[in-house]
């Protein structure tokens, strides 16, 4: 495969921030404005995934009025899948 090649492949990332469970009847209920309680707190590491696949964690970093993220370590697979 040629460099050209590699390059000119597609890659989705993705950020979790945290997840919740809701009851269907709760979801449709909520409009515009609504807020989703989430199963993490401000300072947890966050899942960073390509094409839905965990590869790493990281940390939320602001930069100005933009959101980036800083990788921490490499992603335990089997961490996540516990969650």
């Amino acid at each position: 495969m040629s460099t050209a090649q590699i390059e000119a492949v597609k890659v989705e990332i993705s950020v979790i921030l945290g997840r919740s469970l809701l009851p269907m009847h709760q979801l449709l209920r909520m409009g515009r404005g609504a807020v989703i309680p989430l199963d993490a707190r401000e300072n947890d590491p966050v899942w960073i995934l390509a094409n839905n696949y965990p590869i790493a964690r990281g940390e939320i970093t602001l930069m100005g009025d933009r959101i980036g993220v800083t990788v921490l370590s490499a992603a335990d697979v089997h961490e996540f899948n516990a969650v």
